[in-house]
């Protein structure tokens, strides 16, 4: 059987392609606060083991990539060098910032995830199940990203809108070049 435009596994193609760019972005962002927070911190420590599971997300997607024969996004270079620029940013900004910025992120893939779950229902049982598990892990971050200090950011409802819309246009490019 060939494969139409429209079809289901061209939909399920676009959320594996947009996944792995936002986790590898997610690992970029992450190392560039690192870069300038280094690890003698309780807040860097904190962004460590988040970068960790997001880490373990990347792994994940660039497996079933390869697996299923996904074209990666032909971003990537960009996010590569955005997502280290923005955590470097919010970093310089202060651990709060660093910590608004994973707030605002993690709300975007909160809705970006329940989206993807509610398109795919009860198919593709192995996509379902780690976005499923993925985002339970990002709102996990969100969580402890607030509890954190981010919302004490000075400007952070300007910081957050701007962060949160940049979100949503990565994941609309992704899933498409």
């Amino acid at each position: 059987m060939s494969w139409k435009p429209g079809d289901r596994r061209e939909a399920h193609d676009a959320m594996v392609r947009v996944d792995q760019a936002g986790e590898y972005g997610a690992t970029r962002i992450y190392a560039g606060q690192l870069a300038v927070m280094g690890d003698r911190t309780p807040t860097a420590r904190t962004i460590a083991g988040m970068a960790n599971q997001e880490e373990h997300h990347r792994a994940f997607f660039d497996a079933l990539i390869a697996r299923r024969g996904v074209r990666p996004t032909a971003l990537q270079p960009f996010w590569d060098v955005a997502g280290f620029g923005l955590g470097v940013v919010t970093a310089a900004l202060g651990p709060q910032a660093a910590m608004a910025c994973t707030a605002a992120i993690e709300t975007e893939i909160d809705l970006h995830y329940q989206q993807q779950l509610a398109q795919l229902g009860d198919e593709d049982p192995e996509l379902r199940d780690a976005v499923a598990r993925f985002r339970e892990e990002e709102i996990e971050h969100r969580d402890t990203a607030i509890a954190s200090g981010a919302e004490s950011t000075p400007g952070y409802p300007v910081l957050s809108a701007l962060i949160r819309a940049g979100c949503r246009f990565a994941i609309g490019v992704s899933k498409r070049i």
